[in-house]
């Protein structure tokens, strides 16, 4: 009996020692959780206004926020998915699916607002059949939405014959990609709305709650009386609206339906959502950080491009980036509680 006694002690003990190392790595962890994407995203600059030439300039600025706009826009739609522990592979091709079609719309006729409508609509049907499918069939979402990164982007190809296609003159919402209000690019202000108005779903309303509710237990909310089902449907379909607003800006900006637009944006779209200090596993993180991390990601790429660094080499950082983001997540959630 003594002995049992004492092995239960030592047990306790063991259970409650933390090691110095563990104890110190966890308060580093608990305050990134609260500081650390914003102050890398300010060091991030200090860096490179001293070291980059005409980086820390106004125009290299709007530059740097017009063109990490789409990637923002995406990770906003995929922040949604990924809260409810959930993935969405197939937003980098319907960024091409759908600008393409805002496209064949203006050229048959529509009117501006007509064929961005068509563009965001499009979008909005495929990710209501990703979340059908993933909801409703029970698919593995990350099955469901591989499909649909090679199926979407076999439809733009499809659309467009292979090539780029064409604008019958000035695509009427140009505006979208190359317009400015208050001196501000149209995207920056397209982003801007974008994260107020998921802001404002995922903290200021039930569906919010809910949201996080499915992605901590999916098992405990459908005994709460939450409707799973239509939260997932949900996440998916606000990710294809996204993905529609982002293809309908990157046609504006490049003036044509391009067919190869969107490839990769993906997993920087994940790689945003994840330095933002969202969870993988769901149920954790918030959308304006969402924004930081893709800001984080921009001014990264635009630092390497005035530096003239070679394409393969950003490839590389960037795919280093992503295993760190994921790296902090899986250490967030080992030593975090």
């Amino acid at each position: 009996m003594a002995n049992s006694t004492a092995e239960v002690e030592i047990a306790d003990q063991s259970a409650h020692s933390i090691s110095p190392g563990a104890r110190l790595l966890r308060g580093i962890l608990r305050l990134w959780e609260t500081w650390g994407i914003g102050v890398v995203l300010l060091l991030m600059v200090v860096l490179m206004a001293f070291t980059v030439p005409k980086f820390f300039t106004i125009s290299n600025l709007f530059n740097i926020a017009r063109s990490t706009s789409i990637i923002a826009v995406l990770a906003a739609g995929m922040t949604v998915v990924i809260l409810i522990a959930g993935i969405d592979l197939s937003v980098g091709s319907l960024v091409a699916v759908t600008g393409v079609m805002a496209v064949i719309g203006w050229n048959f006729g529509l009117a501006a607002w007509q064929a961005v409508l068509l563009g965001v609509a499009i979008g909005a049907i495929a990710g209501i059949l990703n979340g059908v499918l993933v909801a409703y069939v029970g698919l593995a979402g990350f099955i469901v939405t591989l499909a649909g990164l090679t199926a979407y982007r076999g439809v733009a190809y499809a659309l467009t014959g292979g090539r780029p296609l064409t604008a019958e003159g000035k695509l009427g919402f140009h505006f979208l990609g190359d317009g400015n209000i208050l001196t501000v690019p149209v995207p920056v202000w397209i982003m801007i709305i974008t994260y107020a108005v998921l802001w404002f779903l995922l903290e200021r309303t039930t569906y919010g709650k809910r949201v996080y509710a499915t992605g901590g237990n999916a098992e405990a909310a459908r005994m709460a009386g939450i409707r799973v089902r239509r939260i997932f449907a949900s996440a998916y379909a606000i990710s294809g609206v996204t993905a529609g607003i982002a293809g309908v800006k990157f046609m504006a900006r490049v003036q044509s339906g391009q067919p190869t637009a969107g490839e990769t944006y993906e997993l920087q779209a994940i790689a945003a959502v994840v330095l933002g200090g969202t969870s993988l596993m769901g149920g954790r993180g918030r959308v304006i950080s969402t924004l930081v991390g893709a800001l984080i990601m921009g001014t990264l790429t635009n630092g390497m491009i005035l530096l003239n660094t070679p394409f393969f080499t950003q490839l590389i950082i960037q795919g280093i980036v992503i295993v760190l983001a994921v790296s902090i997540d899986r250490l967030r959630l080992r030593y975090v509680r």
